[in-house]
């Protein structure tokens, strides 16, 4: 008998349950999955919390594709689940076959990867310094652009640039009709949103006065006065984080969605195609 998650047991089986036999499984997944994943798979207390159960959600959308790639019977979800039974009278219960009786669900979700309740869960899922430390392109589009403004220090975001890493970000004017509309609907002071995304801008346009020449990367900002509908990120031309502005919520509280591009039409370029349709609209913000 064995107290954690399906994972745990499944492992088990397979003589995996260390994190480095794990890792020497995930990185052969990778190789042949993307290369780009070895060596990336879970610390070794990460390792164990899969393993008790002790996390909130799923983990990264990298993380999902090797695991799926070495249950494939399995979907991510089962896999965290709680399991207190003997780890051989796993494979003699007939769950692994549901996923397989379900062959249109991949289909139906197109390229999404991972949703999450609000985005509170996916940034303990997906912290900003995971998800933008190795980024060679930033786009992002939204209200007040708190994951990076918020989350990234000034010189965080000058070592992104001087990496290389070229970012657009794109405001909801602070001087516009949209953003006090957006106020009232979320119940707010008068000033409070005008205020905080002001804050951001100037932010980041005291970072942009700190590039030189020499700064091989660029950070752009542009503003826009219109409906506020989607907050969008967009990594690496691959990966999309998109959230839809709610009636009388904030942000923070409505669901996540996180998609990467894949050989057929889905949520990524639809929301790509929403992105730089916004840029092109957006009004240029000079350096102070």
């Amino acid at each position: 008998m064995i107290m954690g998650t399906v994972l745990k047991a499944l492992l088990q089986q397979r003589h995996l349950q260390t994190v480095s036999a794990f890792n020497r499984e995930y990185n052969r997944l990778a190789k042949k999955l993307d290369p780009a994943l070895i060596n990336c798979g879970p610390k070794k207390a990460q390792f164990y919390r899969w393993l008790s159960g002790e996390i909130s959600g799923v983990p990264y959308p990298d993380h999902c594709r090797i695991l799926e790639a070495m249950f494939p019977d399995w979907s991510v979800s089962e896999l965290f689940e709680e399991y207190s039974g003997n780890p051989a009278d796993l494979a003699r219960e007939p769950r692994a076959s549901v996923s397989a009786a379900r062959p249109t669900t991949g289909a139906n979700l197109a390229d999404v990867e991972a949703v999450y309740a609000t985005r509170l869960d996916f940034l303990r899922a997906m912290p900003p310094q995971e998800l933008f430390k190795t980024a060679r392109t930033i786009d992002m589009a939204g209200l007040s652009l708190n994951m990076l403004c918020q989350q990234y220090s000034d010189t965080d975001v000058l070592r992104l640039l001087e990496n290389g890493t070229v970012i657009r970000c794109l405001f909801l004017d602070p001087a516009g009709t949209f953003i006090r509309a957006r106020e009232i609907e979320e119940d707010h002071s008068p000033g409070l949103l005008t205020n905080l995304t002001g804050t951001n801008i100037q932010t980041l346009e005291r970072v942009m006065r700190r590039v030189t020449e020499q700064t091989p990367g660029s950070l752009l900002i542009r503003v826009y006065n219109q409906p506020i509908r989607f907050n969008i990120t967009l990594i690496d031309s691959t990966i999309c984080v998109m959230q839809p502005y709610l009636p009388k919520s904030r942000g923070v509280e409505s669901p996540t969605f996180v998609a990467r591009k894949s050989g057929t039409t889905g949520l990524f370029d639809t929301f790509s195609e929403v992105f730089e349709s916004m840029w092109a609209d957006g009004k240029e913000r000079a350096t102070e």
